[in-house]
């Protein structure tokens, strides 16, 4: 059963939500809720971004870009963003916390190098989310 729900959003909901999706079902297992979603979805996940979640054994088998649903927005405990430019208004009785990841292309970098920079800077946020939710979970 799940103790806390967190809904990750990114504009297409092919990249970086998505990875933290994986990566928290990954870390979390069934004890938190996991949801992704994209203010403006487009119509395929990253494949680079597929390849680096299965290199580190974090499935996306199933998984497609999809929009907010607001009811979903109005149950979830916490809304992360990833980026700068996805905007969620959200209830007053949801927090909204946005991480801006590491983005390795402005230093040049590009292609699977970039995934895995990528992957590995959201990885570290979303362990240290997980350890926040389960303990404040194990609080309550």
């Amino acid at each position: 059963m799940s103790t806390a729900s967190v809904l990750f959003v990114c504009v297409k909901n092919g990249g970086k939500s998505q990875m933290a999706a994986a990566l928290m079902r990954k870390s979390a297992g069934d004890r938190v809720g996991v949801h992704s979603a994209g203010t403006a979805p487009g119509s395929s996940l990253n494949a680079l971004s597929v390849q680096v979640l299965d290199e580190v054994g974090a499935p996306t088998a199933g998984e497609y870009p999809k929009p907010i649903d607001p009811h979903l927005l109005s149950e979830v405990d916490l809304v992360v963003t990833l980026g700068s430019e996805a905007r969620v208004d959200a209830p007053a009785t949801v927090v909204v916390e946005n991480w801006n990841t590491d983005e390795p292309s402005e230093r040049g970098i590009d292609g699977i190098e970039r995934m895995r920079l990528v992957r590995d800077d959201i990885a570290a946020r979303v362990d240290e989310l997980t350890a926040r939710l389960l303990t404040a979970a194990d609080g309550r």
